[in-house]
């Protein structure tokens, strides 16, 4: 018999492609589909009541759209705030009257971005945003519920195919692919992460349940402008239509919404306990594009 994982959010950009890499697993999903709102207790506690033999629970469902959130700031009745905050409360207070570990999927937002080198799971977040500042939120928590739990930061998830959500790097490359420019910061630094590796990574937290913070990331840290002209050399694309511009000058223009000069993280506790090593950027990319060849009417 498989075992089983309950999850939230397993229909969606990264939490799909989790469940497609383990096919050995029984995933379960609470969401809006399967009838369970994780803002309603009275659901969530009958779906945990319902699946009693699983130890654990992984926690996607989170409001993501960083921009709608911004537009959210200070409202804790607002959709983020909610989900983010209230619905993780919600998944801790069962976890804990049902003795699940937990898995709670965070981010890179958590942080300010004024360190100059990279961050480390030991670094104290600050983060700049609201979308950031309710996924710390969520973090605090958990933390102080003192609940057994992994929580885990990825950053720039990427894939090749989704029927959910178009990532940064398909963004990109439609643009490239159909000769349109694209114009990125060449003074912001990310760590974009190839959601297979996320997908493969997560079986460690899923089989030794380890406790605390990890940052499950890509190891390489560069510029939206260098991981553009990466996917135009390995697609073997028009690398001119590339165009820099300066995340300083976007910051000085009228209500302009802050972004984190620094995101680069450290994945090197991940790796040291785990024994899994994300695949690079051109790596990532590679694999990327082989996967779309199989799947040629759905290259743009």
């Amino acid at each position: 018999m498989k075992e089983q994982i309950l999850g939230t959010g397993l229909s969606g950009l990264v939490g799909s492609r989790v469940v497609e890499l383990n096919p050995d697993l029984n995933f379960v999903d609470a969401s809006l589909e399967s009838g369970v709102n994780i803002l309603d207790k009275k659901q969530l506690k009958q779906f945990f009541k319902n699946n009693p033999g699983a130890s654990t629970i992984i926690h996607f469902a989170a409001f993501t759209d960083t921009n709608a959130a911004w537009n959210q700031k200070g409202d804790k009745n607002g959709l983020c705030y909610q989900l983010n905050v209230d619905g993780t409360q919600n998944i801790v207070d069962l976890c804990k009257e049902y003795r699940k570990h937990l898995i709670h999927i965070s981010t890179d937002f958590v942080f300010d971005g004024t360190k100059k080198t990279v961050y480390t799971e030991e670094d104290t977040p600050h983060p700049l945003d609201w979308y950031g500042e309710t996924k710390y939120l969520a973090e605090k928590l958990i933390i102080d519920s003192g609940l057994p739990a992994s929580i885990v930061r990825i950053a720039f998830p990427y894939r090749a195919l989704s029927n959910t959500k178009v990532d940064f790097v398909r963004k990109i490359l439609n643009k490239l692919q159909n000769n349109k420019p694209v114009t990125m910061f060449t003074d912001q630094k990310t760590t974009p992460t190839f959601i297979d590796d996320i997908g493969l990574g997560l079986r460690f937290f899923m089989d030794k349940k380890p406790l605390g913070i990890y940052h499950l990331v890509g190891p390489t840290s560069q510029s939206p402008y260098d991981t553009a002209k990466n996917i135009a050399q390995v697609f073997d694309l028009n690398a001119n239509l590339v165009k820099s511009s300066s995340l300083e000058d976007y910051l000085q223009t009228p209500n302009a919404r802050p972004y984190a000069k620094n995101l680069s993280l450290s994945n090197q506790k991940f790796s040291f306990e785990s024994g899994f090593f994300p695949r690079n950027i051109t790596a990532g990319l590679q694999e990327l594009k082989r996967q779309l060849s199989l799947l040629p009417s759905l290259q743009s």
